[in-house]
């Protein structure tokens, strides 16, 4: 089975490359825009009143061929399905951000780790009461950030 993707809009953000990225959007302040394209602003309608946004984006210079990886955070080999890697079979990036302003269809936001130029699959609104999971883990993170 194959199926498309259309981009909704695309990222404008300070990291040009993998090595400039923060490993996770939030471990930076660094602010981005996220240009909706303009057959797209009508779904735009009220999301000024969210204050957190889920983005999902293409990794469009991410490898497809990366089964194993290793981490930031130890030399072990770990499957791309239990990682966060950019590299992996269908490169969708997921961030959480705060949403600082909507002007027109360019959202500004906080802790985006996308490259710059990437394109924006969707958004989302973000919810604590939906979204989060309380003690949540990742197994083996939990062992190597002891």
């Amino acid at each position: 089975m194959e199926f498309t993707l259309k981009p909704v809009g695309v990222v404008r953000s300070p990291y040009k490359n993998f090595s400039q990225a923060p490993y996770q959007g939030r471990f930076s302040d660094a602010v981005s825009e996220i240009e909706v394209f303009e057959q797209f602003s009508p779904a735009l309608k009220d999301l000024e009143t969210c204050t957190h946004l889920i983005v999902l984006y293409w990794l469009d210079r991410a490898r497809r061929d990366v089964m194993v990886t290793r981490t930031p955070y130890g030399e072990e080999e770990r499957g791309v399905f239990a990682t966060r890697s950019p590299h992996r079979p269908n490169p969708i990036g997921f961030c959480v951000v705060e949403l600082l302003e909507v002007r027109g269809n360019v959202l500004r936001v906080r802790w985006l780790d996308a490259l710059d130029g990437s394109p924006v699959v969707d958004i989302k609104p973000y919810s604590s009461d939906i979204d989060s999971v309380e003690n949540a883990v990742i197994g083996w993170f939990r062992e190597v950030s002891k």
